[in-house]
């Protein structure tokens, strides 16, 4: 790796975490002695980059930073190819339409040299496509519903056929193979739970919001699911995960 890269991949790290990086989980990550990290981050600072460092607890980058975009990797490309054919795959009509259009423009801003890797890429989403249940909410509007945390009016339709009228915060949509959840707070039931769009019979976005942020309740649900804590690969929250529940 140029030393370039590796200085622009030292900002990409940081900007990506939540956390203090230290320079020993830098040179784990990089592949380099935590020695070229202190020069590398002696260099960004000394060359105006807002990083703060602290012995003992790591190196935060300051938010508001922004670098001018390069060329992208070849690794970054067909990443970016990847998903998007999941996404046209298995994604909703308008993700579908979103990935299709990242590809077009992947092929036009890429040289020529690399524009047949966007062609004729032989990386493949794999799964069978033809049961995909059919969606019975507009998942767009949904998406959009939910950094505003707009409540969520729906009459649901459970696994034994009987409706009921539910007020859920959205915090998260999970696309599994086949179909999609909605992971909320359901009023109703006073705890999170995940709704199946394509049993979802009526939906409504209202205008109220939700107090907690969603940082706040996607904590709280990752704490009701055990993400996190030890467990054996065979153990209950492993096999709750692999499946595709229903809302209860």
């Amino acid at each position: 790796m140029r030393r370039a890269d590796r200085l622009f991949q030292i900002i990409q790290i940081l900007r990506g975490s939540r956390r203090p990086v230290t320079a020993r989980e830098l040179a784990e990550e990089l592949e380099r002695d935590p020695r070229t990290i202190y020069r590398d981050m002696a260099d960004l600072l000394a060359s105006g980059v807002p990083v703060r460092g602290e012995a003992g607890v790591g190196y935060v980058l300051e938010a508001g930073y922004d670098l001018p975009p390069l060329m992208l990797t070849l690794d970054e490309i067909e990443a970016a190819l990847l998903g998007a054919q999941w996404v046209i795959e298995r994604g909703d009509a308008a993700l579908a339409r979103g990935a299709r259009d990242l590809v077009a423009k992947l092929q036009a801003i890429l040289p020529p040299d690399m524009r047949s890797l966007a062609d004729g890429s032989g990386l493949l989403a794999a799964g069978d496509v033809r049961d995909m249940v059919p969606d019975a909410i507009d998942m767009q509007a949904l998406r959009r519903a939910i950094p505003e945390r707009r409540k969520l009016a729906v009459a649901y339709r459970d696994e034994q056929g009987l409706t009921s009228e539910r007020i859920v915060w959205p915090i998260h949509i999970g696309y599994f193979e086949r179909v999609r959840l909605v992971v909320g707070w359901c009023e109703l039931r006073g705890a999170f739970r995940n709704f199946r769009t394509d049993r979802i019979q009526s939906a409504t976005i209202l205008p109220e919001r939700f107090a907690p942020s969603l940082h706040q309740l996607r904590r709280a649900w990752r704490e009701q699911e055990g993400c996190g804590k030890e467990e054996p690969p065979n153990g209950p929250i492993a096999a709750k995960r692999q499946a595709v529940p229903g809302c209860g």
